[in-house]
């Protein structure tokens, strides 16, 4: 591709993005993501949130998921977020930077717990994406696996599991594994995700025996 057309490409996604409703309510409200409201569709469906709720959210940074769910769950609630990459504190949010297939942030997040089990495991989790689907969508299974995992240890037995996944090669293979793990999966793509993204949410309530 020439420069020109480059740039032609280029302009032409700058302004699809800020015509973009969502975009633009981000920067009106000072959100930190569109994920904000990606979350909030999900909550308004499935009716996620409870006050006091215990929280871990994977795949924090920037933060949005936890901004949101901070509002849902009052000041007795708490927020365990973990991300391999930094986020910008948000008071009342413990933050452990680390990858979730460690098992020393596995442990860290057992402590923060404080031998309690969390009620919600929310996950947005990504990898660093490459623009080559296959790639793209094994490593997307790879790290919802993980977090598939982390969530049947530390959730209690009526938790809520909420997860992105990248539609593709071995989706139906990770829902399978989640139904044999909880007793009601639900598939949900929120508004607020553009129309041409793969990715799409993963609800499961009540962990089978």
């Amino acid at each position: 591709m020439n420069n020109k057309k480059k740039k032609s490409s280029s302009k032409i996604w700058l302004k699809r993005h800020f015509k973009d409703f969502y975009v633009r309510e981000v920067h009106k409200n000072k959100i930190r993501s569109r994920a904000w409201f990606k979350l909030d569709q999900i909550h308004n469906k499935f009716n996620i949130f409870k006050n006091n709720n215990i929280i871990v959210d994977i795949g924090c940074s920037p933060g949005s998921w936890s901004e949101y769910a901070l509002k849902k769950i009052g000041s007795q609630g708490k927020i365990i977020a973990c991300d391999i990459s930094f986020m910008k504190p948000i008071f009342g949010v413990i933050f452990i930077q680390g990858d979730i297939q460690d098992i020393c942030t596995y442990s860290l997040i057992l402590q923060k717990l404080k031998n309690k089990k969390a009620d919600i495991c929310m996950s947005d989790i990504s990898p660093n994406i490459s623009g080559h689907a296959v790639i793209d969508i094994h490593k997307s299974i790879s790290l919802s696996t993980a977090a598939l995992n982390l969530s049947i240890k530390i959730l209690s037995k009526n938790g809520v599991f909420i997860t992105k996944i990248f539609q593709g090669e071995n989706f139906n293979m990770y829902y399978q594994l989640i139904k044999k793990k909880f007793s009601q999966v639900k598939i949900y793509k929120p508004h607020a995700s553009r129309f041409k993204s793969r990715e799409i949410f993963i609800i499961a309530k009540n962990i089978k025996e």
